[in-house]
């Protein structure tokens, strides 16, 4: 399961994209965002990204572990369903994830 590192913002962007769609290439369908601890608008667009590269190829992806304020983004810009993000009581999300608070 491809799994970025610490942060996941204008930064290094484009390089946790390129990361990602070679998982994603590799047959990979499933991306663990727990690690994160810094994100920005640039990692809702990453994930939008990925999702549309997976699809492209035929399949579905999953995110799992998504971080509180990536959770926020996604809902603030409106995206969380099309991204399939969730929030539910005591940070759990529907695929049965823990998300950090």
């Amino acid at each position: 399961m491809f799994k970025p590192a610490l942060t996941l913002t204008f930064n290094n962007a484009k390089t946790v994209f390129e990361a990602g769609l070679q998982a994603i290439a590799s047959g990979q369908a499933e991306i663990d965002l727990g690690a994160l601890t810094a994100v920005d608008s640039s990692a809702v667009a990453t994930l939008l990204a990925w999702q549309r590269a997976a699809r492209g190829a035929g399949h579905s992806l999953t995110f799992h572990n998504i971080p509180a304020g990536l959770q926020n983004l996604a809902s603030l810009y409106g995206v969380a369903d099309l991204l399939h993000i969730h929030r539910h009581a005591a940070g759990v999300a529907q695929d049965g994830s823990r998300h950090r608070p």
